[in-house]
């Protein structure tokens, strides 16, 4: 009896010990893993679990430094670490009292990537929707400075604090199943910059803005109707609820040192332009807030042509808040993509385009680069000379070209706000267009239609995107 008593006591105390261990071992977050990317040349923080009231040591191998935190009554623990200029690979050690040590951490450049279906569409492309190009580019894309990682799609009506994902390397394998246009953005910065580069991609297709932005950030929006959570149900939880994605793929990546964020939604917003206007500026001014990094630069693609068929507004007026919404507050920008619509696809096959026209944005505004360009032409003005309307263009130092066509998306219209086709060329100073049914011109309007390439660029290759200089009513 007593050697039945001593085994059981035995194995107690290891069952004692062996709990206290796994409550020892420091738990961290899914955006904190083996690969990952910090931003370089800033105070990083670094957060997680561990044992309650206990000592939390980080230590860099970068600097060989040690940071210690201390963990509340909750186990909750935050430390915040120096980085050097971009390098690596690097480890970081972390223990409080049983080490944890994460391994090939680069510090580099890192970026938000998040949207509907455009940003999550994979470099393999969606079933019968292909990415140009893109089997080479996976082919010959293996990569030690380039990290991925991809938050999974989940809803919550409060804010969730982690993920199940990982960090992944560059490597054929990840890089198919990779968002197309962040993948493409992060490998412009990378052989332009000869920098480690760290992608979070957080997209759902088909979603709308507003489940994107938190709670607080939607409060001055009276228009939208935030969920009531104790009438709302949590299972199949609608991600087109608001708040639902800022809370399960936002808030558990906030604090996680960035540069910045690019964006690439709208199409299920695309019958309220006047309120989406509003709401992108809202988003970014919402991520900002709660990241407390100060006003990181935001840039996002302007939607491609598209038909959309015979109900809901035309997409222009959409794309118009777009353009608007771009010099609505400091440190953000939109790319134009109106030469890559397809007819009868909203998936534009050229993700190419989009991601390297975020990435010059960036290079030019948030990294100082000169030399190139980063937009293309905005109106500067319209005059009117007899039956001639004469514009001329921001971002067109070296002029302006329909890549040898003949241009075909203008229509110009009279007092009677009655548009016609007009026949526009190229000058030494802008544009110059006419319509034989329109004597006295008023207004014109540029490719404002829900489907149509655009014809217009500056020399550099950007086009123009669709704008008209009446103001009639949206309809």
């Amino acid at each position: 009896m007593k050697r039945l008593f001593n085994s059981v006591m035995t194995i107690l105390v290891i069952f004692v010990i062996a709990s206290a261990n796994l409550v020892a071992q420091v738990k961290l977050p899914a955006i904190f893993g083996d690969n990952m990317v910090l931003q370089q040349q800033t105070e990083a923080a670094i957060w997680g679990k561990a044992s309650v009231n206990s000592n939390v040591r980080v230590t860099t191998s970068w600097n060989n430094k040690s940071y210690t935190g201390h963990a509340d009554k909750d186990g909750n623990w935050k430390v915040k670490v120096s980085t050097p200029i971009a390098g690596g690979p690097f480890s970081i050690a972390i223990s409080d009292g049983k080490a944890l040590t994460l391994k090939n951490v680069m510090i580099g450049e890192v970026w938000v990537c998040s949207g509907q279906s455009n940003m999550e569409m994979p470099m393999k492309g969606f079933r019968n929707s292909p990415v140009t190009g893109s089997n080479e580019y996976i082919a010959t894309s293996s990569n030690i400075q380039i990290r991925l990682i991809t938050i999974p799609k989940v809803t919550s009506l409060t804010p969730v604090d982690d993920f199940k994902g990982s960090w992944k390397t560059c490597e054929p394998e990840n890089v198919s199943e990779f968002s197309a246009t962040a993948y493409f953005f992060g490998l412009m910065l990378n052989k332009t910059m000869k920098v480690p580069v760290g992608l979070i991609c957080t997209s759902w297709g088909g979603t709308r803005i507003e489940p994107w932005i938190s709670e607080a950030g939607l409060k001055k929006f009276d228009w939208v109707k935030l969920p009531d959570k104790s009438a709302t149900k949590t299972e199949n939880l609608s991600p087109q609820t608001p708040t639902v994605l800022f809370n399960a793929m936002i808030n558990p990546i906030i604090g996680f040192g960035i540069r910045g964020a690019i964006w690439y939604q709208g199409e299920a917003n695309r019958n309220e332009p006047i309120q989406y206007q509003q709401l992108v500026p809202g988003l970014v001014e919402n991520w900002r807030s709660v990241w407390s990094v100060g006003e990181f630069p935001f840039y996002y693609v302007q939607i491609a042509p598209y038909d959309y068929g015979p109900t809901g507004l035309n997409s222009a007026f959409l794309r118009e808040a777009q353009f608007k919404a771009s010099t609505a507050i400091p440190n953000i920008g939109m790319a134009c993509i109106m030469d890559c619509g397809e007819k009868d696809n909203i998936h534009p096959s050229n993700k190419k385009a989009a991601g390297e026209r975020l990435a010059y944005l960036a290079l030019v505004k948030t990294y100082g680069m000169k030399g190139f360009a980063c937009e293309g032409p905005v109106l500067k003005d319209m005059k009117v000379e007899g039956s001639l309307a004469k514009l001329t263009f921001n971002n067109s130092v070296n002029g302006l070209l329909s890549l040898g066509k003949e241009l075909s998306c203008f229509e110009v219209a009279g007092a009677n706000k009655r548009f016609f086709p007009a026949k526009a060329f190229v000058t030494n100073t802008g544009i110059t267009l006419f319509s034989p049914s329109v004597s006295e011109p008023v207004s014109v309007r540029y490719a404002f239609k829900d489907f149509i390439i655009g014809d217009l660029f500056n020399t550099e290759g950007f086009p123009a995107s669709s704008f008209r200089t009446d103001t009639l009513k949206i309809q």
